[in-house]
Order: C-alpha cells, then sequence, then structure tokens
C-alpha cells in the first residue's frame, strides 16, 4: 500500500497523490453541503418560512460558516440549499443529532423530494473570503483516489434476547436483484450483530439514494423488515413515510473514512470492530482510528487489506477485509490501535473494560489483554452477501 506524502509546495499539485483507495472526512478541508429540494405546489411560502427558522438556529451550530438559500429561475418548486462549514466533523456532529431531526420535520412536511451532497473544497478562485476568519478551514490539498464504490451503514437495536430470532431473519432472506438501473448497482451487503446492537454495511456503485430506494421495494425485503419490527427497540411503521424517514435517519452510519491496499485478495474475509466511545468522543476515537489507518498503509505485512470506519455519536464500529483468520495475526494491528506513545489517548476515548477503567495491563499480558480487547470488539457475522461480478 502507498500513501500520500507532501513534498515542497510549489504550486497547487506539489502534494503527490495517493494511490490508494481513500476517502476521509478528516482532511480539515472545508466542506460544501448541497441540498436539492422539491416543494409541494403552492407550499413555497410556508418552506420559506420554516427554512427561516431552521437557519437561525444553524447559525449558531459550531463550524457552521455560511448558508444560502436559491430558488430556479425555471421551475419555482425547486430549490437549492449551499452552507459552508469548516470541516466536515462538525456538520455531521449536527446532522446525525436529535436535534436536528427535531428541527427539520417542518421542513419535510412542505417537500416532495430532497437530495443531499457533501463536497471537500479542493480549489477555489478569489481571495479571502467575505466574513471568513483567518484559519477557518483550508482547501483540501490533494484529491483522494476513489474507486467508484460508496459505502454506507445502518445500524439499530431490537430488544435483548431477541438476537438470535433477529439474526436468522436477516440471513434467510433471497438477495435483491443487483442492477438497479444502468447506472446503479448492489455490489455487497454484510450484517453484524455485537450484543442487541444490528450494522448493516452496504457497498453501491453509482446512486446510494437510488439503490436504497430499489432494495426497500424488494417483496422479499419488506418481507423481512415487517419480520423485525416486534423485535425492534424503536418503533417505526414503514408504511408511514414520515415514521420510515425518521428511523433511518437515525439508523444511517456514514463512512468517515476508508483505505484500501492496492491488492486483491479474493481469499480476504470481512470483519467487523465495534469500539465503545466514551461520551461525546466517538468523532475522536473515530479520527484516531483513522490516522492509524493511514499511518499502517505502507505496512506489506499488514494482516489489514481494507478498512473502512463507520461513526455516529459514539457509535464507532470498523469494517476490515483481512489476510487468514482475525486472531492470526498482530492482535494490535488488526484492532488499528496506534504507536505505543497514543495508546494513553485511545484508552482514555473508549468506554468499558477496555477503557481507562480498567486500569492498566498486568504486567507480561499485554498479548493477553490485545487478544480480549479483540474478540470483546469483534462483532458476530450474521451474513455476507456479494453480488456475482462485484
Amino acid at each position: 500500500m502507498t500513501t500520500t506524502t507532501t513534498t515542497p509546495a510549489s504550486g497547487p499539485s506539489a502534494r503527490q497523490v495517493s494511490h490508494q483507495v481513500s476517502q476521509s472526512v478528516f482532511d480539515g478541508s472545508r466542506l460544501r453541503v448541497v441540498l436539492l429540494v422539491e416543494v409541494h405546489d403552492g407550499a413555497q411560502q410556508q418552506f420559506l418560512e420554516t427554512y427561516e427558522n431552521l437557519r437561525s438556529h444553524v447559525e449558531s451550530v459550531p463550524g457552521h460558516i455560511s448558508e444560502q438559500l436559491c430558488q430556479s429561475i425555471e421551475n419555482p418548486s425547486q430549490w437549492l440549499i449551499t452552507s459552508e462549514w469548516e470541516s466536515a466533523p462538525p456538520f455531521l456532529n449536527w446532522v446525525s443529532s436529535e436535534e436536528h431531526v427535531r428541527m427539520v420535520r417542518p421542513l419535510h412536511e412542505c417537500v416532495r423530494h430532497t437530495r443531499s451532497l457533501r463536497f471537500h473544497v479542493v480549489r477555489e478562485t478569489g481571495g479571502q473570503r467575505a466574513g471568513a476568519e483567518p484559519g477557518r478551514g483550508g482547501l483540501q490539498p490533494a484529491p483522494r483516489i476513489g474507486d467508484g464504490v460508496i459505502r454506507h451503514a445502518l445500524t439499530f437495536t431490537v430488544k435483548p434476547g431477541s438476537e438470535e430470532a433477529v439474526a436468522r431473519i436477516l440471513a434467510d432472506y433471497a438477495s435483491p436483484e443487483p442492477r438497479v438501473d444502468d447506472t446503479t448497482r448492489l455490489c455487497r451487503t454484510s450484517l453484524f450483530l455485537h450484543g442487541n446492537r444490528v450494522v448493516r454495511a452496504i457497498e453501491v456503485r453509482g446512486d446510494l439514494l437510488a439503490a436504497l430506494r430499489h432494495v426497500a421495494e424488494q417483496p422479499e425485503v419488506r418481507a423481512a423488515e415487517e419480520a423485525l419490527n416486534p423485535y425492534l427497540e424503536q418503533d417505526r411503521d414503514l408504511g408511514d413515510p414520515e415514521s420510515a424517514r425518521v428511523f433511518y435517519t437515525r439508523a444511517a452510519l456514514p463512512a468517515v473514512h476508508h483505505v484500501t491496499a492496492g491488492e486483491r485478495d479474493p481469499a480476504a474475509q470481512r470483519h467487523a470492530l465495534s469500539y465503545p466511545a466514551r461520551s461525546g468522543q466517538g468523532m475522536r476515537l473515530a479520527q484516531l482510528l483513522a490516522e492509524r489507518d493511514e499511518a499502517a498503509a505502507d505496512d506489506a505485512h499488514s494482516p489489514v487489506l481494507s478498512s473502512t470506519i463507520f461513526q455516529r455519536d459514539d457509535i464507532v464500529v470498523r469494517l476490515i477485509d483481512v489476510r487468514g483468520d482475525l486472531g492470526a495475526g498482530d492482535p494490535a494491528a488488526t484492532l488499528g490501535l496506534p504507536d505505543p506513545a497514543r495508546v494513553t489517548e485511545l484508552t482514555t476515548l473508549l468506554d468499558g473494560p477496555a477503557g481507562s477503567d480498567a486500569g492498566p495491563a498486568r504486567p507480561g499480558d499485554e498479548a493477553g489483554e490485545l487478544l480480549r480487547a479483540l474478540e470483546g470488539a469483534r462483532m458476530v457475522p450474521v451474513t455476507d452477501r456479494r453480488a456475482p461480478d462485484a
């Protein structure tokens, strides 16, 4: 694997471009968010008033820089909301909060469709932005190299004691047709359990929203989702668009970092690890793991071929493809632990037995502590479905 390296700056292309497949929200660069909205006929004034209430609040959210609301000159039902943020993490914290879920509810009563797009700012023309404070967010220094795959996850909890029944439901339904349309295909779906928490990781080529709608419309998937309803800790009615929207908004577990080795190993095994973060420390924990994955990218002996970190609030999940059995290699490398100088910082971010309350490892038993931590983080695989040509 190779990583991005920095050379003396002599222009926009001075920094070498990474040859590994990668994505990250931790670049420190500014974020541009674009929301495309189609408003119900006759609801334009209601939409505008609702937006004003939302805008007056979002202006005070940490990390928010500016906001614009635009109306189409060709179709008055089409609107565009753009916002700029110092970086991606504060926006993701805001958009995944319960406060945001409550505040946008009136907005969705006015609209027929929405589509959200998020971009790091790579280049721009002109000088200092009007009203911007020095040092508030920069430009992404170099483009990242993608593979055309969008990675996303959903997570929810089920009633304790129902895990076996839930696993059977999630493992037994027939796989949906992978082809969505001429430009979108389902590549892979991996499901895991950790206690009573379900994580469903999805890989898509093309349009993620189109793929999610396609899956939700399949009879076999709808039957499985209905069978799950009695076991969910959060009630939902997928026949009610608002109930479904709120459920999937709360269930969204975005990919915040991904790195893949240049090589592919058809025999690689997929695993998921759950890292319990202390309250308010989920984003920092995800960033620390991401930094470790980047630093380890040049290690040809690493068992980890690919790592995707998903995070929302204090839920942090790391999906990895590894050579051989999960416990066969160095448990520190498999866990994505930082170098020894940063182990203390990691333990202060973890909750439960792996965190700082557990105290120092017993002398001479560091390897055993690592193996126990690995087993504690390991999620139970339910199913891993890959499209034939993925």
